[in-house]
């Protein structure tokens, strides 16, 4: 199990689930020789990034990554 956390959330596990059924319906769409059908799923396996893009930025993503260091500020000159 990862400790940081990568990947597990809804915004992630959504994105990955469309994009996995596009995956599906292309390949099949590629066995039976139907490109309108390989693009439709192209075009889910896109919408699956967009989606997850969607849900993060609405708050169901990872919140970004702090720098562990906190910055060092400079100190006033005495004259």
């Amino acid at each position: 199990m990862s400790s940081s956390g990568h990947g597990h959330t809804p915004a992630a596990w959504t994105g990955v689930i469309i994009s996995f059924i596009g995956f599906c319906v292309a390949g099949a769409f590629i066995v039976l020789n139907n490109v309108p059908g390989f693009w439709a799923g192209m075009v889910l396996i896109g919408g699956g990034a967009v989606v997850g893009g969607l849900m993060r930025a609405a708050g169901l993503g990872q919140e970004p990554k702090r720098s562990a260091k906190p910055a060092v500020q400079a100190q006033p000159q005495e004259s």
